[in-house]
């Protein structure tokens, strides 16, 4: 019995499938080559970076080291080779107890199948670098492709694998379309964490829900309202923000900023929706008295900045509470914080009506 379950991990490993098609038989292309989604500013020190060169030494240091991560970055390409494998480095070579390495600083496979992205398969990370294929055996009709980029990790390289006679091109479907994203600004959750893979965050299962182009300035631990990346937020031409960053902030945080990071956004941005997203409540908050009071107290005091703002005459202020965003079972987290693949597909059904509304 040991012996057949073995073979059929081995049958069903990324890797091992259909040996008809070897990595080194495979030719590379450069995916700079190709359309890049998801970033924000153009003038980045690096291409796969998700902060203006300019706020180096502006932000905080551990904002800047967190905006070298990709999250929220998918290269676009189409191809009609039968095998698709990927070639990358890493910039950090990141390690977490509770996140899987696939979520971390894998990369994820879609193709696009009557107008809806489906799932084809993850590559998965074996260090720093990493040459992997990740599927194989298909058909050989030109099909449209994205491929989602790490979430906790930087991208030094990367290279997309096809067969040697099999072109691979630029995409000729604007989906998701591009123009005018929806901004997302925001904590670990919003970054990703702990996704099983990059496609699985809640920004980037909504990005394919919309059928739209987002940005993800997701900060994990550190999305506490810096006015500096408000500013720079402010120069997207988005059709929503949506400011999702209550569990890295504390009340007093909230009165001295919440709102000045609100008008720097409005100020540039007079005619866009900007959506302010409670805190999620914490399966650990039923027990823990603390926690309680401390995201009861967060989520009245941006209810209360939210009143104040339309009180001010912002009519294109929207607010979203928390107690239906991952559900009422209390299932929906890692450690009682991270959010699951269960939690981000609950919070981007949940967020959906509003946002396709919003951007309308």
């Amino acid at each position: 019995m040991k012996k057949i379950i073995v073979m059929i991990m081995v049958v069903l490993s990324g890797t091992s499938f259909g040996a008809t098609t070897s990595l080194d038989s495979l030719k590379y292309v450069n995916a700079d080559e190709f359309p890049l989604l998801g970033k924000g500013f153009e003038d980045t020190q690096a291409r796969y970076q998700r902060l203006p060169a300019g706020l180096e030494g502006v932000t905080r240091p551990s904002v800047w080291s967190l905006s070298q991560n990709c999250s929220g970055l998918a290269i676009r390409f189409r191809t009609n080779s039968t095998a698709i494998a990927a070639n990358w480095e890493v910039t950090g070579d990141v390690v977490m107890n509770h996140f899987t390495m696939t979520g971390i600083k894998g990369l994820d496979l879609y193709c696009l199948k009557d107008g809806k992205w489906q799932f084809v398969n993850s590559g998965r990370p074996t260090g720093k670098a990493t040459k992997t294929m990740i599927i194989r055996n298909m058909t050989g009709e030109m099909q449209e492709y994205m491929l989602y980029l790490p979430l906790y990790d930087g991208l030094k390289s990367l290279e997309i694998g096809v067969e040697p006679t099999a072109e691979i091109e630029q995409p000729q479907v604007d989906s998701p379309k591009k123009g005018k994203p929806v901004v997302f600004y925001g904590t670990s959750i919003t970054q990703g964490g702990c996704a099983t893979r990059a496609g699985m965050s809640y920004p980037n299962l909504l990005s394919r829900m919309l059928d739209k182009e987002i940005i993800n300035l997701g900060f994990s631990g550190n999305g506490q309202l810096d006015l500096e990346v408000a500013e720079a937020m402010a120069g997207i031409d988005a059709s929503c923000f949506v400011i999702d960053c209550l569990p890295n902030v504390n009340v007093a945080q909230m009165n001295e900023k919440y709102a000045k990071f609100i008008d720097l956004v409005r100020g540039k941005n007079p005619d866009t929706p900007i959506l302010l997203v409670e805190t999620i409540l914490f399966p650990h908050m039923y027990f823990d008295q603390s926690v309680y009071q401390l995201l009861k107290d967060k989520n009245e005091t941006l209810e209360r900045i939210y009143k104040e703002q339309k009180a001010k005459g912002d009519d294109l202020i929207f607010y979203q509470e928390s107690d239906k965003l991952i559900g009422p079972d209390q299932e929906a987290t890692v450690d009682g914080v991270h959010l699951t693949d269960l939690g981000f597909v609950r919070m981007a059904e949940n967020l959906y009506p509003v946002i396709s509304t919003l951007i309308r």
